[in-house]
């Protein structure tokens, strides 16, 4: 019998953090602060799948 995924797993967190990334590029704010939006998302994305491999 299978189990159900977890929904809450590091890689879905991540895809999360990655679509949110790419919507700060497309906001409607000036570049610096899309800029400093992605590259936070991005960073968390990274880091929850570091995590998701180290487990």
């Amino acid at each position: 019998m299978k189990h159900a995924l977890n929904p809450s797993t590091p890689s879905t967190h991540a895809d999360a953090y990655k679509a949110m990334a790419l919507a700060a590029l497309r906001a409607d704010s000036s570049l610096s602060v899309r800029l400093a939006r992605y590259n936070s998302h991005m960073a968390k994305a990274r880091t929850l799948e570091a995590q998701g491999v180290a487990k």
